[in-house]
Parts: C-alpha cells; structure tokens; sequence
C-alpha cells in the first residue's frame, strides 16, 4: 500500500497525523480585545469562557465572507487560527478597526507549529501519550507548552495541537510512536470532500454570503451588532440566497476542474467548487453551488459531462 493510501486509510479507520504548520495564529490581547471581536465576527465572543472555543467568519459591510477563523479562549488573551491564505488579511483587517481600544496583535505563525490528529482513532492515540482530550468542539487544554484543542480539517474526529516550533520534530515523533499515520494534504482534501467540510479559497470566498455556506454553527442570531450583521439578518427574516453549497456525487474517474458548470438539462444550475476522486466510492467527490431553485433538479444534473448527484 502507498503512503499516500496508508495517510487516506488511517483518516477513515485509524488515526492520521496532519502537518497543518503555516496556518495563521494570531494571538489577541489587552482589556478590549473581547469587545472587539465580538463586534467584528459572526458569531458570540463575549460568552465564550477560557478552555471553549468557536468558529465564526469576518464579514465585510457587504456581509461577505472575509475569512474564518477558529477562535479559542484563554485567561489572558484569545487565539485566532485561520487559513494561511488569510493570515495577513485577518491582521490588516482587525488593525484598521483597532482605534482608541487597548488591543495588541501578535502574529505567532512563524513560531508555532500546528499538528492535526484525525480519523476514529484519534482519541485513543492521543491518550496513551497522557494528552487531555478536549470534549466539545473548540474546547481546548494544556499539554505541558502545548495547547490541544478539538478541531478537524477534514470533518473526521479530530484535535489540534499548538506547540512551539522547536518542539514540531518530537511532536511528531511522539504521534508516530503511537501509531498516527502521517497523511499528505491531497489524503486529507480526499476526506474532507468526501465528508463535505468546505475550505475558504477553494470552496467559498469573499464572494459569498454566509448562509449560501451553510455553515451555520459560525452564525449566531442573537449576538448583537457587528460587521455585515445587517445583511445577515436581513437573510435569516427573508430567506433571500439564491444558491447554496452542496456535497455532491459526480459519477466519473477524474475531477472536474474547479469552476466547472453544473447543468440541469442544458440550463446551468451552478458550478463545482472542488472535487476529488474518492477510492472508497469509487466515484468523484465534490462540493459545489446549485441554485435553490434546482434543488431538487427536475432536469438531470451534469459536470464536464458526467452525472452529478446530491449527497444526503
């Protein structure tokens, strides 16, 4: 068996180590740095307490989707871990915001190495090496100088683990000592398709709005004022997105290329965001946009000239 097939096997049956250093980790202090982010992101920062944490996007005024964010909770400070692509973008973003308020950013990225455990294993791995195992989701702990969190990139059960950079070789020693298999990126973006966790820049942008995503656990209707809130608001009252993103079954060997029409009959009903072949299926895995108004199709669906089905 391939490495990369022993990485894809232990996402779906075992344990599989992620190497997910690069992304962004910006750590959040000072007196207004609650107050601020939570009149700055879609979801309820002033609730969280130290040891929880959440998902939520930044939103422009036109309540598009800026970037997501993983945010966790500690005494002194909050963590923000976001997509690499976005890490810069985050720090621009929130500085221009920052005015008379008593909040410092620090970019900790180059220092930190971030490590994933996935797969149905993943908890047991982790506990012969004595690390706490976080239980609700955006949970974290300490592990010595490390923080655990309860996180997943590929939408498998899952943790996170923070560590100082220098400590990323014995990390991953440790993880292999224990039976994680390591899994390339392209094994891990097969699962994560497969089991329909979308990624910002391949599957939504600052194109799209956030229920058009549905993702909704970043979402928090209750919360208040914040950046974009209106348009959100004025969504969940009228119903009014047009499309929404889909796990999708294309019945073909390879992918369509991301951007590729889906058509019902000869109509274009929407476009695939990415695809990937799935050797468990033994068929093309997916997501992509549909119009509401093609869900469900009368019309056959199709991509690049293959059959096109809705996952439950």
């Amino acid at each position: 068996m391939s490495a990369g097939m022993r990485g894809y096997q232990a996402l779906h049956e075992g344990a599989a180590s992620l190497d997910l250093t690069g992304r962004g980790q910006i750590r959040v202090t000072g007196e207004d740095r609650v107050r601020l982010l939570h009149a700055m992101t879609t979801n309820h920062i002033e609730q969280l307490q130290p040891g929880q944490g959440c998902y939520a996007f930044f939103l422009n005024a036109q309540g598009r989707i800026l970037a997501d964010v993983n945010l966790l909770c500690f005494p002194d400070h909050l963590l923000l871990d976001t997509e690499p692509e976005t890490r810069e973008l985050v720090l621009k973003h929130l500085d221009k915001y920052i005015i008379a308020d008593d909040v410092t950013l620090e970019d900790l990225t180059g220092r930190t190495s971030v490590v994933g455990v996935e797969g149905p294993q993943s908890g047991e791995i982790l506990k012969t090496l004595g690390v706490p195992l976080p239980e609700a989701w955006g949970s974290h702990a300490g592990w010595g100088s490390r923080t655990v969190a309860r996180l997943s990139s590929t939408g498998a059960p899952g943790f996170r683990i923070f560590a100082p950079l220098d400590e990323k070789p014995e990390l991953w020693q440790q993880l292999e000592s224990a039976g994680a298999v390591p899994a390339a990126p392209q094994a891990a973006r097969t699962v994560r398709l497969e089991l329909g966790r979308p990624r910002y820049g391949e599957d939504f942008s600052d194109k799209h709005l956030p229920q058009e995503t549905q993702l909704l656990e970043a979402l928090h209707f209750n919360k208040g004022c914040y950046l974009g809130q209106e348009i959100v608001e004025r969504i969940r009252s009228r119903g009014l997105v047009h499309r929404l993103l889909l796990r999708l079954r294309v019945h073909a060997a390879e992918p369509p290329a991301a951007g590729a029409k889906i058509l019902a009959g000869d109509k274009e009903a929407g476009e695939i965001t990415s695809a990937a072949f799935s050797p468990a299926l033994g068929k093309v895995v997916a997501l992509g946009y549909l119009r509401r108004e093609d869900i469900p199709s009368q019309a056959p669906l199709t991509a690049a000239g293959a059959l096109v089905e809705i996952a439950g």
